[in-house]
């Protein structure tokens, strides 16, 4: 009986040893993501163009608790080869940087560049949204006041009413120091849950809400993202970022993903939430049938 358990070990040693062998031999790349729609949806988009303009075997691998603080270590070691990234969290989080850099570009290229010669990962080009803090009112509201602008609103917000969770009264890019930069002159404000803020503006409750641009929820209840024209909150353009090694040993990598460039502006990102957080649709597939109709997969 010992034998048999020592030879039963023996073989699965020999079969997981060859299992591992063979995933380098089929030059395996490994894809993940962080734990939210959005990135599980570009992860799967990164990974289609992989397979279909590459011989690479990309493969999918959601890590538990996937936030920036697990990933980013995650990436280092190489136990991860990609994985979409934002400039405004690689700048706040990763390099703990305090100062503001309002221009998006230029933004980029400081955080390209750092990541690079301190950790040896390289950000990839944009896709092409812009997934940071906005304002929301509902149409009737934009179109009664012809509100389109921050500014535009500034102009007549004693008569609206604004809600936010409590953490956007507490941050730094928050409500005080928006405010000020805005000369916003709310009617009254009110606190709630952010599960409570669609809701609340939905039943007038409240006029104006803090949002993410792409949340799917905006195209759920119809409502108008006004443009920050004077630039105040940060800006999170998301970008592949890929470990310099990998891309080294397949440089076909970069040329196929800089093929995203810009294809995914901030309303094809929000249709892409709605489909996957409301129409319930598996993220895979949303992902297949936006490179579908764009012609970047057959």
């Amino acid at each position: 009986m010992r034998t048999f358990w020592i030879l039963t070990v023996s073989l699965l040693l020999f079969f997981s040893m060859s299992s591992i062998l063979l995933a380098q031999n089929r030059n395996t790349v490994i894809v993940s993501n962080k734990p939210f729609t959005e990135s599980y949806v570009l992860a799967e988009i990164i990974v289609e163009m992989l397979r279909a303009h590459t011989p690479l075997q990309a493969e999918h691998l959601p890590i538990e608790g996937g936030t920036t603080s697990i990933l980013h270590p995650a990436i280092v070691k190489g136990e991860i080869d990609i994985y979409p990234e934002y400039t405004g969290t690689a700048w706040q989080e990763v390099l703990r940087q305090d100062t503001v850099i309002s221009d998006p570009v230029e933004l980029y290229e400081k955080v390209k560049e750092e990541y690079e010669q301190r950790f040896a990962l390289v950000f990839l080009p944009l896709f092409g949204f812009n997934n940071t803090f906005t304002l929301a009112v509902r149409r009737e509201s934009a179109e009664r006041d012809n509100l389109k602008t921050f500014s535009d609103l500034a102009k007549i917000s004693e008569r609206y009413v604004f809600g936010a969770e409590p953490d956007f009264f507490e941050r730094k890019d928050g409500y005080d120091n928006l405010v000020k930069t805005y000369g916003f002159r709310f009617k009254a404000t009110k606190q709630m849950a952010i599960a409570l803020k669609y809701p609340a503006i939905i039943s007038k409750e409240v006029d104006v809400i803090d949002a993410f641009s792409t949340d799917g929820l905006l195209k759920k209840f119809d409502l108008v993202v006004l443009e920050d024209d004077k630039r105040y909150f940060p800006s999170y353009f998301c970008a592949p970022v890929v470990r310099k090694e990998t891309l080294e040993k397949y440089p076909i990598i970069a040329e196929v993903l800089g093929k995203l460039a810009g294809k995914i502006d901030d309303n094809a990102m929000t249709e892409m939430n709605y489909l996957v957080d409301e129409k319930l649709l598996d993220p895979k597939e949303v992902a297949r049938d936006f490179l579908k109709k764009h012609g970047l997969i057959e």
